[in-house]
C-alpha cells in the first residue's frame, strides 16, 4: 500500500490507494484526493537521439492527445471543490465520490468520478495572463507573451506550438504526420498564436483541417484529388513549382515562407498514402463505440484521435470548441460569465459537463482495452481556471492564479493528486506548478529532453520547455 497524503484541505484525510505501491517524490506528491502538414528548421534530432538524461528511464509515451478546453473549465466545480468554502465561493454543484477513496469530483460528472484512478490531476498550474487569447496562447506553447491583451495576434516572435515542436526536434519516420490539429482555428478576436510552427517554419504546421467528425460522409478533402487531376499530373505540376521556387527563393527569404518546399512534397506524399486515410476513416468504427463518445464534433473528434494514434500519428490536439463563449446551450466553449441572462450554472449541466462526461472517461477505457494507454499521454486543460469568488451574474470569471489540470496514461500514475490550491482555490497553497513545467512535464513523458534549444527567427537558440518536468506524477 502507497503512502498516503492529505490532498486538500476539504478532502478526507485517509485516501487508501492500495494499487499505489512506490512513489517518487522530490517536492511530495499528493495522492488520492488525484494547413496541411507540418519542416525551416533541420532535424534536431530524433526520438532514439534524445540525451541521456531523458534515457535514464523507461520512455513510456509515443503520442500525445491534447484536449484544448478553449474558454477556461471552472476547477473549484469539477475537480478542485471547496465544500467548506464560505457561501459566494462555494459551488453551487454537490460533489460525488470518486474511483479513488477520499477523491471527489462535481455531481454533473459521474462517469468521469469512475475513471480517476486512471488520472492524475495537477491543481496548482498558474500563469498571468487574463486574456483568452494570451493565456490560450500560454497554455498551447508553456511560454508567456510579452503582453497580456485579447488582441494578442500570430507572430513570429512567439514561440510555435508543442506539436510542432515536437515534428521539429523528434518527427515521426513511419509515413505518419507528426502533428495533427482540428476541427476549429480558435480565436478571441485574432486568431490564437500557439496553433502553429511559428518560426520554425511552416514545414512544421500541423495538418489541420475544418471538416466535422461528426459528419455522416466525414472524409478530408485535403486527401482527395479533384476527379480531372491524376496523382501523376499533380506530380508534374508540383515539378513546375519547384522549378519556379528555385528561381525565385531569393526573393522571399522569410521564415513564414521558407519549408514550402518540404510542406507541399509531404501532402504529395499523404495523397498517395493508403495509411492516412485509413487513419481518418471514422466509417471503420462500429456504431456502438461511435455512439459511446457520443455524436458530437468532440466526441467524434476524440474518436479519431485515438484512431490517430493508433496509426502512429505523435501528437493531437482536439479543440473543445471553436469560440470562447458557452452563451448558448448546444455549443461553444466554457467562457461562461454569465452574460446575456446564460448563468454558468445553468448551462454547463445542459452542454459542457454531459459532453465531457461521454468522452473523456470512453477515451481512456477505449485507450486502455486496446492497450494504448499506457503509451499515450492525454492531456486535459484550459487556458485557465475561473474565480474563486462568484460573481454578480452568479457565475465566475477568468482565473490564471491556480487551474486544475488533468493528465492519464503515458506512465502518468493514475489517481494522483499534485500540489495543493489554498482554501478557495485561488493560489497555489504548495508545489506550485507552470505552464512551461506543464511542457517539460510533456517532452519528458515523450522521451524528449526539454532543454533543447530551437533558434528563432533571429537565430537566438531557446530551449524548448522553460520548466521542469514534474516527474513525480509519473508511476
Amino acid at each position: 500500500m502507497g503512502a498516503v497524503h492529505r490532498a486538500n484541505n476539504d478532502e478526507k484525510d485517509h485516501l487508501m490507494l492500495s494499487h499505489v505501491n512506490h512513489l517518487n517524490r522530490r517536492d511530495l506528491i499528493r495522492i488520492g484526493g488525484a494547413g496541411l502538414l507540418g519542416m525551416n528548421l533541420p532535424r534536431l534530432l530524433r526520438a532514439e537521439d534524445v540525451q541521456p538524461s531523458a534515457k535514464t528511464r523507461s520512455v513510456c509515451a509515443k503520442s500525445v492527445i491534447f484536449l484544448f478546453q478553449w474558454g477556461g473549465p471552472s476547477h473549484v466545480d469539477m475537480f478542485d471543490m471547496k465544500p467548506n468554502a464560505p457561501d459566494g465561493y462555494r459551488s453551487l454543484y454537490k460533489q460525488i465520490s470518486a474511483s479513488v477513496p477520499g477523491m471527489f469530483v462535481c455531481e454533473h460528472l459521474p462517469e468521469t468520478a469512475k475513471i480517476m484512478h486512471r488520472v492524475a490531476q495537477i491543481r496548482t498550474v498558474h500563469h498571468t495572463m487574463n486574456n483568452h487569447n494570451s493565456a490560450g496562447y500560454t497554455a498551447l506553447t508553456g511560454f508567456e507573451p510579452p503582453i497580456d491583451d485579447q488582441r494578442l495576434r500570430e507572430s513570429l516572435d512567439l514561440f510555435p506550438g508543442y506539436g510542432s515542436v515536437v515534428d521539429a526536434v523528434a518527427p515521426n519516420t513511419n509515413g505518419m504526420p507528426t502533428f495533427v490539429s482540428y476541427p476549429y482555428q480558435i480565436a478571441d478576436g485574432s486568431t490564437t498564436p500557439g496553433q502553429r510552427a511559428s518560426f520554425l517554419g511552416k514545414q512544421h504546421d500541423p495538418l489541420f483541417f475544418r471538416n466535422d467528425p461528426n459528419d455522416p460522409d466525414f472524409r478530408l478533402s485535403q486527401l482527395s484529388l479533384p476527379s480531372d487531376i491524376s496523382l501523376a499530373r499533380l506530380g508534374d505540376r508540383r515539378a513546375l513549382q519547384q522549378v519556379i521556387n528555385e528561381q525565385t527563393r531569393t526573393l522571399d527569404q522569410s521564415a513564414a515562407a521558407q519549408g514550402l518546399n518540404a510542406y507541399y512534397d509531404r501532402a504529395l506524399e499523404m495523397l498517395n498514402s493508403k495509411k492516412v486515410r485509413e487513419a481518418f476513416d471514422l466509417s471503420k468504427e462500429p456504431r456502438d463505440l461511435r455512439a459511446a463518445y457520443g455524436r458530437t464534433t468532440y466526441g467524434q473528434g476524440c474518436l479519431l484521435a485515438r484512431r490517430l494514434v493508433e496509426s502512429g500519428v505523435k501528437f493531437v490536439t482536439v479543440y473543445f470548441a471553436q469560440s470562447i463563449g458557452g452563451r448558448s446551450r448546444k455549443d461553444g466553449g466554457w467562457d461562461t460569465h454569465g452574460f446575456d441572462n446564460t448563468r454558468m450554472y445553468e448551462i454547463l449541466p445542459e452542454w459542457h459537463f454531459p459532453v465531457t462526461d461521454h468522452t473523456l472517461p470512453v477515451l481512456l477505457n477505449d485507450l486502455s482495452d486496446r492497450g494504448l494507454l499506457d503509451e499515450t499521454l492525454v492531456i486535459w486543460m484550459g487556458e485557465f481556471g475561473r474565480t474563486p469568488k462568484i460573481n454578480a451574474n452568479v457565475s465566475r470569471d477568468h482565473w490564471p492564479k491556480c487551474y486544475t489540470v488533468l493528465m492519464a496514461g503515458g506512465g502518468v500514475q493514475g489517481g494522483a493528486v499534485y500540489g495543493a490550491s489554498d482554501k478557495y482555490g485561488a493560489v497555489p497553497d504548495r508545489d506550485p506548478v507552470t505552464t512551461g513545467d506543464l511542457a517539460a512535464t510533456m517532452y519528458y513523458a515523450l522521451g524528449i529532453d526539454h532543454t533543447i534549444e530551437v533558434h528563432d527567427n533571429l537565430n537566438r537558440p531557446l530551449p524548448i520547455a522553460k520548466g521542469r518536468p514534474v516527474t513525480e506524477i509519473f508511476a
